[in-house]
C-alpha cells in the first residue's frame, strides 16, 4: 500500500537523521576537544558516516517507495506531503553524486581542515594548496553532477545545499547593488564618525572562563542551555536534543566572546525551535542557511546592537570584569559597537562592510567553481577584490584568504546566506517591533522571551514546511526587500 511505503520511508529518513546526529557529535568534537593526532583516524570515521548518510538514500528501495507514495499522496496530510517533497529533493540530490566522490570530498575535506589550522596559523598558502586543490576538484564534480539534476548553473548547484531554490540571478542583483551602494553610504558614515568622540579603550585582560560564564548566562537568558565551549571558528553544532554552540575566547578582547556567543545562540534557537513532531524527517529540518543566519543575526546585530540592548548589557560588562568608568558606560559602549571600520576579518566586521566581505568571497568562490580562476591565484585575487571593495590591503594570508574554515572544510556555495541572512534579519525585527509594540522596553530589562516566542512562532515552527519566501511574506507581509536592510543602515548610522 502506498501509505506503508510512507510510513517506511519516514522510518529510513528517521534512521538517516539518527547517523546525522552522531556526525554532529564527532565534528563538533572535532573542532574542540580531539587531539590533532587523532586527525586522521577522524577524517576515516567522518567519511564513513558521511558515505553511511549518503548511503541511505541510494537505497534503491527509497525509489520504489518515493514513487509508490507519490502515487497516492491524496491520503498523506499537508505536513506529510511537504515531507514527501522534500524527501524527493534529498534523494534527487543524492543520486546525482556517486557514493565515492562523497566519502572523498568527506575525507579530503576534513584533512584539508586540519591542514588549514597550521597553514593560517604560520602564514602559509603554500602549505594548504594541495589540499585545498583536491576540495575545489571535489566541489567541481559535485557542482557538475547537481547542475545536470537540477538543471542550473554550477555555482546555483553548490548553493542549493544550502539554501533551496535560490538563485544567483535573483540575489546576484542585490549583491552588485549593494557594492556600488557601499563606497558613498561608507564615506557618509565616516564623515558622522569623524565628529564624534571615539570610543574609550577596554583596557584587558579580560579572563576567559569570565567570558565564558558571561556567554553561558546570556545564552540562558534567551533560552538556550546546552554546552559553551571553545572554539578556533565559533560554531553551533551537535545533535537533535544536544545542541550545543562555542565561542572564540581571546584574553585581550571580549567582544569576540560576546558578539559570536550571541550569534550562536541565535542558531542554536532556531535548531531547537524547529517542529518537535518532525525533526527526524526532512521537512523538520531549518529551511535554510540563509533563514538561519537571519536568527543569528537577530541577537547578533539587530538586538546586540539595539540601544537598550547596550543599557542593560554596561552595568553586566563592568560587574563580569570588575571594572568601574566612563568606558563602561552604556554610550561608550555605543560608540564601540556602531563603530563602522575598513577591516580585514569577516568574522569582526561591523554591520555595515560585512556584506562587502561576503561579496568578495562569492566572487571568488564563483569564479573559483567555473573555471574562470585557479585556486593557486586566490592570495592576489583575494587582496585585489578587499582593495576594490574596500580600499585596503590584508598584510597577511592570514587575514587574508587564509582566515575562514569553510572551503578547506568544504562548504563551498555557503557565503551568500550570510548577507540574505542579514537582510532577512532586518525585515523580521522590523516586523517583530510592530507585534510587541514595548520591544524596545523588554530588550531594555533584558527579556527577550516574547521576541523568541515571535521568532518561534513565525520562522522555527516551519521548519521546511514553508519556502524562504513564504516564511518572510507571512511573518512580515513581503519577500525579500533589501531596501528594508539600507533603511536600518541608515538609520543606525547616519
Amino acid at each position: 500500500m502506498n501509505q506503508s511505503a510512507y510510513a517506511a520511508l519516514e522510518k529510513h529518513f528517521a534512521r538517516r537523521a539518527g547517523l546525522q546526529g552522531a556526525l554532529g557529535i564527532l565534528n563538533w568534537d572535532s573542532r574542540t576537544m580531539m587531539p590533532a593526532a587523532a586527525s586522521s583516524a577522524r577524517a576515516d570515521q567522518v567519511a564513513a558516516l558521511e558515505g553511511a548518510i549518503h548511503g541511505a538514500l541510494m537505497d534503491p528501495a527509497v525509489a520504489d517507495w518515493l514513487d509508490r507514495a507519490e502515487s497516492d499522496a491524496a491520503h498523506l496530510d499537508d505536513w506529510q506531503r511537504a515531507n514527501l517533497a522534500e524527501m524527493r529533493r534529498e534523494h534527487l540530490l543524492a543520486t546525482a553524486v556517486p557514493a565515492d566522490l562523497v566519502e572523498a570530498n568527506a575525507r579530503d575535506a576534513a584533512r584539508c581542515e586540519m591542514v588549514w589550522r597550521t597553514a593560517k596559523a604560520e602564514n602559509d598558502f603554500a602549505l594548504l594548496l594541495p589540499h585545498m586543490q583536491r576540495v575545489l576538484n571535489h566541489q567541481r564534480e559535485i557542482a557538475a553532477a547537481n547542475a545536470a539534476m537540477l538543471n542550473c548553473g554550477l555555482y546555483d548547484a553548490l548553493h542549493e545545499l544550502y539554501e533551496p531554490g535560490s538563485r544567483v540571478a535573483e540575489y546576484g542583483p542585490v549583491f552588485n547593488d549593494y557594492a556600488a551602494f557601499l563606497p558613498g553610504f561608507l564615506a557618509e558614515v565616516e564623515a558622522v564618525q569623524a565628529g564624534e568622540p571615539k570610543a574609550e579603550p577596554f583596557e584587558g585582560p579580560f579572563p576567559v572562563e569570565a567570558q565564558r560564564a558571561l556567554v553561558q548566562r546570556f545564552a540562558g537568558i534567551l533560552g538556550f542551555q546546552g554546552r559553551v565551549d571553545q572554539s578556533l571558528h565559533a560554531f553551533c553544532g551537535g545533535a537533535t536534543g544536544d545542541v550545543r554552540i562555542t565561542t572564540r575566547l581571546d584574553p585581550d578582547n571580549f567582544f569576540k566572546s560576546l558578539k559570536s556567543g550571541l550569534h550562536e545562540a541565535g542558531h542554536a534557537l532556531y535548531e531547537m525551535g524547529r517542529p518537535a513532531a518532525w525533526t527526524s524527517q526532512p521537512v523538520g529540518q531549518a529551511r535554510g542557511l540563509g533563514v538561519h543566519e537571519s536568527q543569528s543575526l537577530t541577537f547578533d546585530m539587530q538586538v546586540g546592537r539595539h540601544p537598550r540592548f547596550l543599557e542593560w548589557l554596561a552595568p553586566q560588562l563592568a560587574e563580569a570584569f570588575g571594572r568601574e568608568g566612563d568606558a563602561w558606560s552604556a554610550e561608550n559602549l555605543r560608540r564601540r559597537f556602531r563603530r563602522v571600520d575598513r577591516t580585514f576579518i569577516r568574522v569582526d566586521a561591523d554591520e555595515v562592510t560585512y556584506p562587502a566581505h561576503v561579496i568578495l568571497r562569492w566572487r571568488l568562490e564563483q569564479a573559483l567553481i567555473e573555471g574562470q580562476m585557479e585556486l593557486v591565484d586566490l592570495p592576489e585575487a583575494w587582496n585585489q577584490g578587499m582593495r576594490d571593495l574596500l580600499g585596503i590591503t590584508p598584510p597577511d594570508l592570514a587575514q587574508g584568504c587564509l582566515q575562514d574554515i569553510h572551503w578547506p572544510s568544504g562548504a563551498w556555495g555557503y557565503f551568500p546566506t550570510y548577507t540574505l541572512g542579514a537582510m532577512m534579519a532586518a525585515q523580521l525585527f522590523q516586523a517583530a517591533s510592530a507585534a510587541i509594540p514595548d520591544l524596545p522596553d523588554q530588550i531594555g530589562r533584558g527579556d527577550f522571551r516574547d521576541l523568541v516566542t515571535w521568532l518561534g512562532d513565525n520562522v522555527h515552527r516551519w521548519g521546511r514546511y514553508l519556502s524562504a519566501r513564504d516564511i518572510l511574506i507571512r511573518a512580515t507581509g513581503k519577500p525579500l526587500d533589501a531596501g528594508i536592510f539600507k533603511a536600518h543602515l541608515r538609520a543606525r548610522y547616519l
